[in-house]
C-alpha cells in the first residue's frame, strides 16, 4: 500500500507537470538546510534556557533517527520498486537509508519546539510550525523519496523527544550535578553506537555486479549527528562550568554578532568542513570531527565573543 501511494502522488505530479516540485523541494531543503541554525541564534541572543532545549532536542533526535536508519536498513522506494521515479534531484540529494524521515525529524524538532515555545504566547506562530511539520513530512511522500511510514515515525520519535527533553529540563535544569551525570551518560552512549554501527552487520544485495546500497555511505549522517552531540556534550560542560553565558539583552549590536555567528556556522558546515576535515579525514571521521568543532563553537566560543564584543 505504500509503494501504491507513492505511485498515485507521482501520478499526480506527472498529471500537473511538476508545478509543485520545486515548493515541495524548498520545503524539505529549508527543513535541513536552514532551519538547523535557528537552535544556535536562539541561544546566542534570545534565550539560553530554550536555546539549550533546542539544541538538545535536535542532536538526540538525529543521533536516535541515525540509530534506527542503520539498525532497520530499510532501502528507498525506488531500490524496492522500480517504477518510483523521484522528483528532480531528490534521489541524489537524499542520503541514508529510507526508515525513518531525516528531514521529518529535523523539520518536527525546530518547529515542533518552537510549537511548545511559542504556544501560547504567539498562537499563530505555532499554528505556522504545526503546518509546516505536515507539509515537510507530507513532501517527502511527494517528491517519491520516502514512504508513509517513514515520516510517520520520523514526526512521532521527535515528538517524543521534545517531550522528554521538555520534562528533564523541568525537573533538572540548574543542577550541575545531574547535569554533569546525564553528559557523561550520553558520551558514553554515543561511543557505544558508534561501535554498535560500525560491526554490526548490513545487507549486502547486488544487482548486475554492482553493490545496491553502499552502507559505508550509509554511516556518513550517524558520524555527522555523533559529532555534532558530542561537541554539544563537552561544549555545555564547559559553558556551563567556566563560561556562564548570559545573553547581553539590550545590546545595540547583538543581532549583529548572531547573524555574524549564522554566517560563520553556515559557512563552515556547507563550504570549509567539506574542503578541510572531510577531505583529511574521510566520510566518517572527518563528518565527526566537522560536526564537533561547529557544535562546540556554538555552544562554547562564540558566547566567549558575543559577551566580549557586546560590551565593547
Amino acid at each position: 500500500m505504500d509503494i501504491q501511494y507513492l505511485l498515485f502522488l507521482q501520478d499526480l505530479r506527472n498529471a500537473t507537470g511538476g508545478a509543485l516540485n520545486e515548493f515541495f523541494n524548498a520545503i524539505s531543503k529549508i527543513a535541513v538546510e536552514i532551519m538547523p541554525f535557528l537552535p544556535f541564534f536562539v541561544f546566542w541572543c534570545v534565550s539560553r534556557k530554550w536555546g539549550y532545549r533546542f539544541l538538545v532536542t535536535l542532536g538526540i533526535g538525529e543521533l536516535i533517527n541515525g540509530l534506527v536508519k542503520l539498525t532497520v536498513c530499510a532501502y528507498r522506494p525506488w531500490i524496492r520498486s522500480d517504477l518510483i521515479e523521484p522528483a528532480g534531484d531528490s534521489k541524489v540529494a537524499a542520503t541514508g537509508y529510507s526508515f525513518p524521515s531525516g528531514h521529518t525529524m529535523s523539520a518536527t524538532a525546530v518547529y515542533g519546539t518552537t510549537f511548545a515555545w511559542q504556544r501560547k504566547k504567539r498562537t499563530w506562530l505555532a499554528v505556522i510550525c504545526g503546518i509546516l511539520i505536515a507539509l515537510t513530512g507530507f513532501s517527502r511522500n511527494y517528491l517519491g523519496v520516502h514512504t508513509p511510514q517513514d515520516v510517520i515515525v520520523g514526526f512521532t520519535e521527535t515528538v517524543l523527544i521534545i517531550l522528554v527533553v521538555g520534562i528533564c529540563q523541568r525537573k533538572i535544569d540548574g543542577d550541575d550535578r545531574k547535569l554533569d551525570i546525564l553528559t557523561v551518560i550520553g558520551i558514553i552512549a554515543t561511543i557505544g553506537a558508534l561501535i554498535f554501527v560500525v560491526m554490526k552487520p548490513y545487507p549486502m544485495d547486488y544487482v548486475d555486479g554492482v553493490l545496491v546500497v553502499d552502507p559505508d555511505k550509509m554511516m556518513n549522517d550517524f558520524f555527522k549527528a555523533s559529532g555534532a552531540f558530542l561537541g554539544l556534550l563537552l561544549g555545555s560542560f564547559i559553558e556551563r562550568h567556566y563560561i556562564h553565558y548570559e545573553i547581553p539583552v539590550g545590546a545595540k549590536n547583538l543581532p549583529m554578532l548572531g547573524f555574524a555567528g549564522f554566517l560563520i556556522a553556515f559557512s563552515w558546515k556547507t563550504y570549509l568542513a567539506p574542503a578541510t576535515c572531510v577531505a583529511a579525514f574521510g566520510g566518517h571521521w572527518g563528518n565527526l570531527i566537522s560536526r564537533f568543532i561547529l557544535w562546540f563553537f556554538v555552544v562554547a566560543i562564540w558566547p566567549v565573543l558575543i559577551r566580549k564584543w557586546a560590551n565593547d
